[in-house]
């Protein structure tokens, strides 16, 4: 595989970030990740790194070099990122969990799925026009509120599912889209998207590489929301062809070994908890939340 990469994120006008990304990769199959942790609720950030960080083990662990189903590791990998973080709850004793959005994206055999939950995005731009936009776990974009009269001042920020929650994730997973020349695939959180329009995030994908693309872009979401500005993260990454490869920022797998990992997600280990994972586990760890919020009620009551 050859393709290059551009990664940033920027606090915005909010005490913290809590929005974390990332990307791994071995010799055949690479990953690209983003989560967005949920204000209103405690260690948003906690979250997205615990989303991260799982997922990037699970990849570690199974592509070697390569994936054996995409589509499976994708669910796989975002149901045990949800399972961790509620295990991390009920460690520390929480009532309120931790949240998060989670964006990934797999590209292997020349081809990229993705799946996503939540409000954090993805976008792939091909000869500057927009192939595919992930679709909001939101009720205005699920309601089309936007188009509604009356409603134009519904929360965007409203979810009906995130990771973390006491309830199961809804999820979607796009593709597999086999990959031409030049496409550019864009992750990234609400505030970026927040900002700036579809058009314009497409017009300065297609416009330019990435490494120029994605700077021009965070400023441009800063500045146009400017002191009230929320986290901006943005990973991006444009697809070459070997003999088109000329990129002095690119990334070449050609010479990695059958075994070798490379990341720029902090690594975390995965316990017996993600080993023996299935949905009973799952719904273990649900009933647990779920239970522990009721006895609080009670006790208040």
């Amino acid at each position: 595989m050859k393709f290059s990469v551009f990664q940033v994120s920027r606090r915005g006008g909010r005490e913290k970030n809590e929005d974390r990304m990332g990307y791994c990769y071995t010799r055949e199959s690479g990953l690209f990740a983003l989560a967005d942790g949920m204000g209103g609720h405690p260690q948003g950030e906690v979250a997205a790194q615990i989303a991260l960080q799982t997922i990037s083990a699970m990849f570690q662990r199974m592509a070697k070099p390569k994936l054996d189903d995409v589509r499976e590791f994708l669910s796989e990998a975002l149901l045990a990122a949800h399972h961790q973080i509620l295990r991390h709850a009920i460690d520390k004793g929480m009532l309120d969990t931790p949240r998060t959005t989670l964006v990934a994206a797999v590209v292997q055999d020349g081809r990229a799925q993705w799946i996503h939950c939540g409000d954090s995005r993805l976008y792939m731009v091909r000869d500057g026009a927009l192939l595919s936009r992930t679709r909001d776990h939101s009720y205005l974009e699920l309601r089309n509120m936007a188009l509604t009269p009356g409603l134009e001042r519904v929360n965007r920020n409203v979810l009906f599912t995130c990771l973390g929650s006491p309830s199961k994730p809804i999820f979607d997973i796009t593709g597999p889209v086999t990959l031409e020349q030049g496409d550019r695939i864009l992750l990234c959180s609400d505030g970026l998207w927040g900002s700036l329009d579809d058009e314009t995030i497409t017009r300065e994908l297609g416009r330019q590489g990435v490494a120029h693309a994605v700077p021009d872009l965070v400023e441009d979401a800063l500045r146009k929301a400017g002191s009230t500005s929320d986290n901006v993260t943005v990973v991006a990454m444009e697809w070459e062809t070997p003999d088109a490869f000329e990129s002095t920022q690119g990334i070449s797998t050609e010479g990695i070994d059958d075994d070798a990992f490379e990341s720029t997600i902090q690594a975390g280990p995965l316990d017996a908890l993600v080993d023996d994972l299935d949905d009973a586990a799952i719904e273990r760890s649900i009933a647990e939340i779920n239970e522990a919020i009721r006895r609080s009620a009670a006790k208040k009551a």
